[in-house]
C-alpha cells in the first residue's frame, strides 16, 4: 500500500463483486427496496381487477363457485365422511386457504418470467418478484374470508380458543407457496416448462390435502409420510382453529418442519441463480 503524500487527498474506493456460493440472504438490502416492493404490489392489486365488470367481487365468486361445487358433487352425491361436520361448512374452510396458496404459488412461480422487461434494466434484489405475488393474493384472501364468516354464521359455531393459534396457521399458509415460488421461479429461467408442470403440480395438490375429503380416512400406517405435505397442515390446522376441533399437532408439526426447510432452502437455491438471472431469461 502506498502512502500518501502530506496533504494529497485520499479517495476511498469501493469494489463490488458478484455473490458467489451460497451466501446468506442480505435482509438489509430488501429493507433498503421496501418502497420498490410495496409499489410492485399495490401495482399488481391495481391491476389484477383492473377494467372487470365484477372487481374484487372475483375473489368471492371463484371459490364461492367452487364450494357450492363440491358440496353437492361430494357432500350430496359421493358422501363424504366429514365427522359429523356440514359439508358446505368443511369445504369452505379448506377450499378458502386453497385458493389463496394454489394461486400464489402459480402467480410467484412465473413471477421472474413475467416481470423480464425490468430484470435487465436496474438493479434490485431480484427476491421480491417470487414475495409480491404472496402479499397481492392475501387481498383476496382477506375479502374471500367473509365466505367463511357467512357459512360460519349460518351454521352458528361459535368462536373458540382455538383462534389464538390461526396466525400460526396463517403464516403457513404463506410459507407454502413462497417456498415453492422460490424454487420453481428459479427454475423457470432456465426451462420454460416449468409453467406447464406447475399447472400439473397445483391440480395434483389439492387431491393430495384433506379438503374435499377428512384426513381421518388415511389408513393410519400412511398418516406420518401423509403429514409430511406441508399443505395437510395448512388445512387441517385452519379448519380446527376456525370449527374449534382438537389441533390434529400430530399432521401438522410434520408440514410445518418440511415447509421452513423447503423455504430456506428455495431461498438459497434463488439467490444462487440469481447471478445469471439477467443472462439466461
Amino acid at each position: 500500500m502506498e502512502l500518501a503524500e502530506p496533504g494529497e487527498h485520499i479517495v476511498p474506493v469501493t469494489v463490488i463483486t458478484p455473490p458467489s456460493g451460497w451466501q446468506v440472504l442480505d435482509l438489509r438490502e430488501l429493507k433498503q427496496y421496501r418502497d420498490l416492493f410495496f409499489f410492485l404490489v399495490r401495482r399488481d392489486v391495481k391491476s389484477r381487477y383492473a377494467q372487470t365488470v365484477l372487481g374484487f367481487g372475483w375473489a368471492i365468486l371463484q371459490p364461492l363457485i367452487q364450494i357450492l361445487l363440491f358440496s353437492i358433487v361430494f357432500g350430496k352425491v359421493a358422501q363424504i365422511y366429514t365427522e359429523g361436520i356440514p359439508y358446505l361448512l368443511f369445504s369452505t374452510v379448506a377450499i378458502v386457504p386453497w385458493t389463496y396458496m394454489s394461486s400464489a404459488m402459480s402467480d410467484s412461480s412465473q413471477s421472474l418470467v413475467g416481470g423480464q422487461s425490468m430484470l435487465g434494466k436496474i438493479y434490485f434484489p431480484r427476491l421480491l418478484f417470487p414475495i409480491t405475488p404472496i402479499l397481492t393474493n392475501l387481498v383476496d384472501f382477506a375479502i374471500s374470508l367473509v365466505i367463511v364468516i357467512g357459512v360460519g354464521a349460518f351454521y352458528r359455531v361459535p368462536p373458540t380458543l382455538n383462534l389464538i393459534y390461526l396466525p400460526l396457521f396463517l403464516g403457513m399458509m404463506m410459507t407454502v407457496p413462497l417456498a415453492i415460488g422460490f424454487w420453481f421461479s428459479s427454475l423457470s429461467i432456465r426451462f420454460r416448462d416449468v409453467r406447464f408442470v406447475m399447472q400439473f403440480v397445483v391440480r395434483m395438490a389439492m387431491f393430495s390435502a384433506p379438503i374435499v375429503y377428512s384426513a381421518s380416512t388415511i389408513p393410519t400406517a400412511y398418516r406420518f409420510v401423509y403429514s409430511l405435505n406441508p399443505i395437510v397442515g395448512v388445512i387441517e390446522g385452519f379448519r380446527a382453529s376456525v370449527l374449534g376441533t382438537p389441533i390434529p399437532w400430530a399432521s401438522v408439526v410434520p408440514g410445518m418442519i418440511v415447509a421452513l426447510m423447503l423455504l430456506v432452502s428455495g431461498a438459497f437455491y434463488f439467490k444462487r441463480m440469481e447471478r445469471v438471472v439477467v443472462d439466461v431469461i
